[in-house]
């Protein structure tokens, strides 16, 4: 640093001198007897320099108390509650990235109070910084206010030394502090808006998985589609798949129109599910218009992340012998059904119910959505004979091998009778036990 050169040079007793503010002291009489003395300066070549003239003196003596300065503790706090309360965020486009960057066309020329700024404005101008088409800035708007904040603390006199002091204090705020505090309020900003965005997606979230399910229904799903056709799936009550299908309302519209009703007659089915997704609007017409019962309801399902889960592991794992479209109508039927159960099996990032997800503090927002997850499934309860492992995986005092071997002991053995059966099941002690029964339910069950 400019500090470090200058006390290289020996400077530092002249820096104390001037910091003294002694009124005696003449700083331009003091710097004189450091000209023209020699020092080494530690650049690696160990050659030989000297001080030339008593500005140079002085500057350096100035470039150490700057540093002096801009460490102190009580500046710095003085002046990061002076850019709270005050400080503007601002962004402007970078010359010739108009077109490119058009999408952040609002904050092309923007500026507004930084403690006012909302989370979504903070992080879109932090992401048209990082694409490189705006320049973000942290500033104060006066900055006699931030040197009137400084000087007292520093410039104690009125003399020459004093003069000198102010100077350091005036290069020490322009080099040193207003960058650091711009940087400081950058970090704290970006944390602000992360927490806020954190919310509002787990919030999000939670009204998601909480959200009434249709319950024990024979449920008729479809995956609208134009150009490849609309993927039909027909559940039975425990959301098991019976039977699956192509049917081209577009193309094909009265064979399409006796091929679901055909469905619905031979599958009682008593609930229609349509995700929401391209065509979505135009298949529900469709459906709307086949002449249902009036008994049958036919609902729209958000269908975000759905195609996630039809490639996922979990998905193969249950349907190894179907491809993703169909995974994918399955889901949709199932999220009528129950929400909640076939939500835990998507990374909770992937149903697209936040902004800005990617440019959070991830490992914050994964906890935050996990514990989301967790207090829903703990919330509601786990009906232990229909639920997936995914689901009882989240419930307290079970972990992924503790499920996986609840399903296993029920495929095997059939229902649980009772909850004490649990203790039956390998590697779920009692202390396990414990904890995860309070959240277990068994339908017709002794208990």
């Amino acid at each position: 640093t400019r500090a470090t050169i200058a006390k290289e040079k020996g400077l530092e007793p002249l820096a104390d001198l001037i910091f003294a503010q002694d009124a005696a002291t003449v700083p331009e009489q003091a710097a004189a007897d450091y000209v023209g003395r020699e020092y080494v300066a530690d650049d690696g070549k160990n050659q030989k320099s000297k001080i030339e003239n008593v500005a140079e003196a002085l500057a350096g003596a100035r470039d150490i108390l700057a540093e002096r300065i801009s460490d102190d503790k009580n500046a710095r706090a003085k002046l990061r509650a002076l850019y709270q309360a005050n400080a503007t965020i601002s962004s402007k486009v970078i010359a010739g990235k108009e077109a490119e960057g058009a999408k952040f066309k609002d904050y092309f020329e923007w500026s507004e109070p930084l403690a006012k700024a909302p989370s979504h404005r903070v992080l879109a101008m932090r992401r048209g910084e990082k694409e490189l088409f705006l320049m973000m800035r942290i500033t104060l708007a006066d900055e006699t206010a931030a040197l009137a904040e400084v000087e007292p603390l520093f410039v104690k006199a009125k003399c020459p030394a004093a003069d000198q002091v102010r100077l350091a204090v005036q290069d020490a705020y322009k080099r040193l502090l207003a960058p650091a505090m711009e940087t400081e309020m950058r970090l704290e900003s970006k944390k602000r808006a992360d927490e806020a965005a954190i919310k509002v997606f787990a919030d999000n979230l939670r009204e998601l998985l909480l959200a009434s399910p249709l319950g024990q229904k024979a449920v008729l799903a479809i995956d609208p589609g134009i150009r490849t056709g609309c993927k039909v799936v027909m559940l039975d009550r425990q959301g098991k798949l019976l039977h699956n299908d192509v049917v081209y309302p577009e193309r094909e519209p009265s064979e399409s129109k006796e091929t679901l009703l055909g469905f619905v007659k031979c599958f009682d089915i008593e609930a229609i599910a349509i995700g929401n997704g391209t065509a979505g609007r135009e298949t529900e017409a469709f459906v709307r218009a086949c002449g249902l019962a009036g008994n049958i309801a036919v609902v729209m399902v958000n269908e975000s992340g759905a195609s996630i889960y039809s490639a996922s592991e979990v998905a193969r794992e249950e349907f190894p012998d179907h491809d993703i479209t169909v995974r994918g109508a399955v889901s949709i039927g199932r999220r009528l059904m129950d929400p909640l159960a076939e939500l835990v099996k998507l990374d909770p990032k992937s149903i697209g119910v936040g902004q800005y997800q990617h440019d959070v503090d991830q490992p914050a927002l994964k906890r935050s959505l996990d514990d989301v997850v967790i207090s829903s499934v703990n919330g509601v309860g786990v009906e232990v004979n229909t639920a997936s492992k995914q689901l009882l995986s989240y419930v307290s005092g079970l972990n992924a091998a503790t499920a996986a071997a609840i399903v296993a002991r029920r495929n095997e053995q059939g229902a649980f009778k009772s909850r004490a059966e649990l203790l039956e099941v390998p590697r779920l002690g009692p202390k396990a036990f414990e904890q995860a029964a309070g959240f277990l339910r068994i339908r017709d069950a002794a208990n």
